[in-house]
């Protein structure tokens, strides 16, 4: 796999576009790198932008954007909301894929030994790249902020890692780092009160608050034997927060950092200040997310709220997206966009979909012209995908059927398989078609020199064992959704029952389809011990799916004839 990194640099200026802009100008003129956000705040005068590329290309545009960041902005007149300490005042890189933490923060250091040496920029290290555990926090690093970093830098403990031990007055000083990916959210309030919002951040961060005698804001702070103050840890891990007023919005916002949106994803986060802003009387109005977000995590919100109302989780990706969106009113400042919002959204290429994106009406003029592809492993796969669809159907009709209230979980488990499933099968539906277009391309290489030949003969052998394994997961993925049909045709709404027996035709056809596209493309490829091996299971999976058919249909009918 292709080491893939983010960059994800916050620069101090989101107010004048026309800097902004040239910043960001800066980062797409590196070949390589792809520029996937910016995303601009007037109240916090602060541009968060995302990029990604491979490691090499990420750190030269990052390279430029910083020294193009400390030409353009000015930062002994910056103002905003935000804590901040330089022109570009964070500039963490992050692995995709196909490269290690400890990789991303070899880049880290050489990013930061590069702005320090050839733009003498004060530049810390953070996170994974610092080796030094007391200066691995960025708030313990920005803490005094520009103001104070006058002072602070003549410090022998804050020498920077890289570049001069003098503050710049224009500039200010950079933190440079590697990172898990962090989730930017803020929690929109019905108040303009940032006592009463920095009260909800102390409850919920990890980091808590120092307890006080009275008041937990201005009372007395208690000690422990030893002198120090006794801390009271929030409720939320891997958070943090803080309470500000967004003058722009005329209200008061939880901001948080999800630095492990694994340990503390973004609907709990948002439940957990709805529950603590409840407590004061204060009610959450909706959210923001500030920067881009993984899939995954929408996914998961979505599922959430579902659940909450004893709903069924297995409906499509579109939907939980749409309910995760409804549910935290991340929409409430301003249109969501998925498609600008979401990581694998922004980085999908049209090709990977372009049969799944298509009507059925042009799906099916696509297939019936002159051209070779799509054809009938194409065809086969989302006949699949067709059978997994009714056979999630049946799940989430009989998860919300009148009088089932205490199966919906059962259900709603099997639609959550069945739209996976689904959701594979129509992948593939392109893949199929995408394998078959590799061959075509690797038989249209020269062949005129033996060097020539010998490569043309790997392209080729190559794309064929892609032919191959891809009808075969197409193979294996339908057989799967059988269990799905076989178990709502036993237990699913009876009033759906034909709908699992058509699921059941589906499956079977889709099975012995792609089997007929492996034992095809099987011919072409040389490694016979491979294509046997590799047949033999087809063969095996094909006679299961025949049989699994037959005792679905004698279910049905049955069930029909009673």
């Amino acid at each position: 796999m292709q080491p893939i990194i983010e960059c994800v640099p916050n620069f101090s200026e989101g107010r004048d576009q026309g800097i902004i802009r040239q910043i960001t100008d800066a980062i797409e003129s590196v070949e390589g790198v792809r520029l996937l956000h910016v995303d601009p705040g007037k109240a916090t005068n602060r541009t968060v932008v995302t990029f990604v590329g491979d490691p090499s290309a990420v750190v030269d545009a990052a390279f430029l954007a910083i020294k193009k960041a400390g030409e353009l902005i000015d930062m002994s007149i910056h103002r905003g909301e935000h804590p901040r300490m330089g022109a570009t005042d964070v500039c963490p890189l992050i692995p995709v894929s196909g490269i290690s933490m400890e990789e991303t923060a070899q880049w880290a250091i050489l990013l930061a030994k590069r702005v320090g040496e050839e733009l003498s920029l004060p530049v810390y290290l953070y996170e994974a790249a610092q080796p030094n555990t007391r200066r691995k926090n960025l708030s313990v690093i920005r803490a005094g902020e520009y103001e104070g970093f006058f002072e602070k830098i003549k410090q022998a403990e804050w020498k920077p890692d890289f570049g001069p031990a003098l503050f710049d007055a224009k500039r200010g000083a950079t933190v440079i780092g590697a990172r898990d990916f962090l989730v930017a959210y803020n929690v929109n309030l019905n108040t303009t009160s940032v006592r009463r919002a920095n009260s909800i951040a102390f409850d919920v961060r990890e980091a808590g608050r120092v307890k006080r005698q009275g008041d937990p804001l201005t009372g007395k702070i208690m000690k422990d034997d030893n002198g120090k103050p006794v801390n009271v840890p929030g409720t939320l891990k891997a958070v943090k927060a803080i309470g500000w007023y967004i003058e722009e919005y005329e209200m008061a916002q939880i901001s948080m950092n999800l630095t492990n949106f694994n340990v503390t994803p973004m609907h709990i986060a948002f439940d957990e200040v709805c529950k603590k802003a409840e407590e004061r009387g204060i009610r959450v109005t909706g959210s923001e997310l500030v920067g881009l977000i993984p899939l995954q995590a929408m996914l998961d919100a979505g599922k959430y709220f579902l659940r909450k109302q004893k709903r069924s989780a297995g409906v499509s990706e579109k939907e939980l997206v749409r309910i995760a969106i409804l549910s935290m009113g991340l929409d409430q400042l301003g249109p969501f966009r998925p498609e600008e919002r979401i990581i694998e959204y922004l980085l999908r290429k049209k090709s990977d979909q372009r049969l799944a994106g298509m009507t059925l009406s042009d799906f099916a003029d696509e297939t019936a012209s002159e051209s070779a592809a799509p054809g009938g492993g194409s065809i086969a796969a989302y006949t699949g995908a067709l059978g997994a669809s009714l056979a999630t159907m049946v799940a989430n009709l009989s998860s919300h059927k009148k009088g089932w209230d205490d199966r919906w979980a059962f259900f709603s488990e099997w639609a959550e398989r069945g739209q996976q499933l689904k959701e594979k099968l129509i992948r593939l539906t392109d893949e199929d078609t995408q394998a078959f277009n590799h061959i075509m391309t690797a038989m249209a290489m020269p062949k005129d020199s033996p060097d020539e030949k010998v490569a043309r003969t790997s392209a080729v052998q190559a794309a064929t064992k892609l032919a191959i394994e891809v009808p075969y997961q197409v193979l294996q993925t339908a057989f799967s959704s059988l269990e799905v049909i076989k178990t709502m045709a036993e237990h699913g709404n009876p009033n759906s029952i034909s709908d699992a027996g058509v699921a059941a035709l589906c499956a079977r056809s889709a099975v012995m389809g792609a089997f007929l596209n492996m034992r095809i493309n099987a011919t072409s490829y040389n490694d016979k011990n491979f294509v046997d091996a590799l047949l033999d299971k087809g063969k095996e999976i094909e006679n299961k799916a025949k049989e699994l058919e037959t005792a679905i249909l004698k279910i049905v009918s049955d069930k029909i004839e009673a």
